[in-house]
C-alpha cells in the first residue's frame, strides 16, 4: 500500500482506540442481536488471534452496549453476553482489509446475526490497523490461515458447536480480506504474474511495498503457491477486492464454490475495477459467480457510517486522511444506504448457496 494509505491507517486506529461518548439514538434500541470478543491462542499451525461473535439472540435481558464506535465513527447497538438463540445457524466469517481490523465490516455483521447467522471476524496480525508489519514483511499466506483458526476454534468450543451448521462457513471479504476469502476457496497465488501486473500498472494501490510483496521470505513464494483451501468454506463474498491479477487464472477457473463479487464504482486508478472486481468475475466460473457493480460506491465504502463531522475531524489531523469518508460520487447515495444494498445482496446470496438446518 502507498505510503498515504498506511498513514492513514494509523490514524483510523487512534480513532479506533478511542470510545465516543454513547449517543442518545441507540439507548432505546433492542436489538436481537449478541455479542462476545474472542481470544484464540496460538496452536501449532495458526497465529492468535483477537475478534468478536455477533449472532442471533431473543434474551432481551440486559444493557444495551455500542461497539465500534470513536470519535468518527459510528458503532452498532448490541446485548453483550446475550445467551444464543437456539437452533443450527449458518457461520458468516468477516476477513478485513489492509489495515483494517474487526470492526470495519461490523454493519454487515449486525445485519447477518439479526437474519439468523453466527458471524466472526478477528485482526490479521501484520496488517491490522493496530499491528502492522514493516513494508515488505506481509506474510500473505497466513491470512487464510487465521480464518481456519477461527472455524476451527468455533467449531471445537462446547459453547458454539452446537449452534452451527457442521462444516460449513461463509467468507466475506473486504480489499485484501477479498482476497483471502478468494484463496480460501482455492485462489491460488503467483507472486511473479502479480509483479509482472504492477510493472504493467504501478498506480494500483496493491502494488505499493507491504502489500503483494513477499518480502525477503525464502518460503512466501512456495507457501503462497500452494492451496490455502479450507473445504468447510462453501460460499464466498468479495467486497472490492484486490491482488487479482496475481491470481493463477488456471485455480481460479476450478474453484467450484459459489461467488458472489462486489465492485465499487469504476474510475479508481488505485483500485480500477476492470484489473481487479470485474477480473475476478470473468476468471470464475460463469455458473456460481455473480456479479454486481455499485456505481455511486468508492473503496471505503464499505467501512463504517462516518458521523456527520468526520471529514473535518480528519483533516484536520492530516489533510486527506478524509477519504475514509468519501463515497464514489459526490452526488452519490448515503453510505447507510449503500450498506442496506450490500447487506441485501450478500444475505440473498448467502440463503440461496449456504447449506441449511
Amino acid at each position: 500500500m502507498e505510503p498515504s494509505l498506511r498513514r492513514l491507517f494509523v490514524v483510523l486506529a487512534a480513532l479506533t482506540a478511542v470510545p465516543a461518548a454513547a449517543a442518545p439514538a441507540w439507548a432505546d434500541a433492542d436489538p436481537a442481536v449478541g455479542f462476545r470478543r474472542l481470544s484464540l491462542p496460538e496452536t501449532g499451525g495458526h497465529r492468535a488471534l483477537e475478534g468478536a461473535v455477533w449472532y442471533p439472540t431473543d434474551d432481551s435481558g440486559g444493557a444495551v452496549t455500542l461497539v465500534g464506535d470513536t470519535r468518527a465513527l459510528v458503532g452498532a447497538a448490541v446485548r453483550v453476553g446475550a445467551v444464543p438463540r437456539p437452533g443450527r445457524h449458518p457461520l458468516v466469517v468477516l476477513s478485513h482489509g489492509y489495515g483494517g481490523n474487526w470492526t470495519n465490516q461490523q454493519w454487515l455483521a449486525v445485519d447477518l446475526a439479526a437474519r439468523g447467522y453466527i458471524v466472526a471476524a478477528a485482526n490479521h496480525p501484520g496488517s491490522t490497523s493496530r499491528d502492522m508489519a514493516p513494508p515488505g514483511a506481509a506474510t500473505l499466506w497466513k491470512r487464510p490461515g487465521d480464518v481456519s483458526h477461527l472455524i476451527d476454534a468455533l467449531s471445537d468450543d462446547p459453547q458454539w458447536s452446537g449452534l452451527l451448521v457442521p462444516r460449513s462457513a461463509a467468507v466475506v471479504g473486504h480489499s485484501l480480506g477479498g482476497w483471502t476469502a478468494v484463496a480460501l476457496a482455492g485462489g491460488r497465488f503467483d507472486q511473479r504474474r502479480f509483479d509482472m501486473a504492477c510493472r504493467a500498472h504501478p498506480e494500483m494501490a496493491a502494488c505499493g511495498p507491504g502489500i503483494g510483496a513477499t518480502g525477503a521470505d525464502a518460503d512466501a513464494d512456495g507457501a503462497l503457491a500452494r492451496s490455502l483451501a479450507d473445504e468447510r468454506v462453501r460460499a464466498v463474498v468479495t467486497l472490492d477486492l484486490g491482488l487479482v491479477q496475481g491470481f493463477d487464472p488456471v485455480s481460479l477457473a476450478a474453484i467450484r464454490v459459489p461467488v458472489l463479487v462486489i465492485a465499487a464504482g469504476p474510475g479508481d486508478p488505485k483500485m480500477p475495477v476492470e484489473l481487479e472486481s470485474r477480473a475476478l468475475a470473468d476468471r470464475l466460473p460463469a455458473g456460481s459467480t455473480r456479479y454486481a457493480a455499485i456505481t455511486d460506491a468508492g473503496h471505503f465504502s464499505f467501512l463504517s457510517v462516518c458521523k456527520a463531522d468526520a471529514i473535518p475531524l480528519l483533516e484536520a489531523e492530516r489533510p486527506g486522511d478524509g477519504m475514509i469518508c468519501r463515497d464514489g460520487q459526490e452526488a452519490g447515495r448515503d453510505r447507510t444506504i449503500l450498506h442496506r444494498q450490500v447487506s441485501g445482496l450478500v444475505a440473498g446470496f448467502l440463503s440461496d448457496v449456504l447449506p441449511t438446518p
